[in-house]
């Protein structure tokens, strides 16, 4: 089984977006990625950026057992079909996730505390340093 942790984050909310997944495979870190969702972001839309990120990067094994943990309810218990989409400005990154989703045939989600995500938040931590750091080396004007 392959395993996923993802994460995204805003700051402030909405602004600066960041995202970081992990993937696991038998137990052993397999992959990970990092990077920016986007300025002037929610949470929410930095969290579904990092599941179509890491869904793109699993496209190839559609077909194989897959588990995608994530602490944000939202994106977990709309991904099961537990809530309704009611609206907001992640609906684009909803949708994109929801379109790859269906084309993977064993894929499960599962909310865990961010205390055992610790690894994707991490990586969007990393990210969120990186973005500031080359908004800093940027000319103003």
């Amino acid at each position: 089984m392959i395993e996923v942790f993802t994460d995204g984050r805003a700051e402030p909310n909405p602004g600066v977006g960041t995202f970081g997944y992990v993937v696991y495979e038998g137990g052993r870190r397999v992959h990970s990625s990092h990077g920016l969702a986007g300025e002037g972001v929610t949470n929410n839309y930095a969290e579904y950026y990092c599941l179509v990120k890491a869904l793109q990067y699993l496209s190839p094994r559609r077909d194989e057992e897959i588990k995608v943990f994530s602490d944000s309810a939202l994106l977990v218990n709309q991904m099961k079909g537990a809530w309704r989409f009611k609206g907001g400005p992640y609906g684009a990154k909803y949708r994109e996730a929801k379109e790859l989703a269906v084309r993977f045939t064993r894929l499960a989600f599962e909310w865990v505390p961010r205390e055992r995500n610790s690894e994707a938040d991490e990586l969007t931590n990393i990210a969120f340093a990186e973005a500031r750091s080359m908004a800093l080396r940027e000319p103003k004007g």
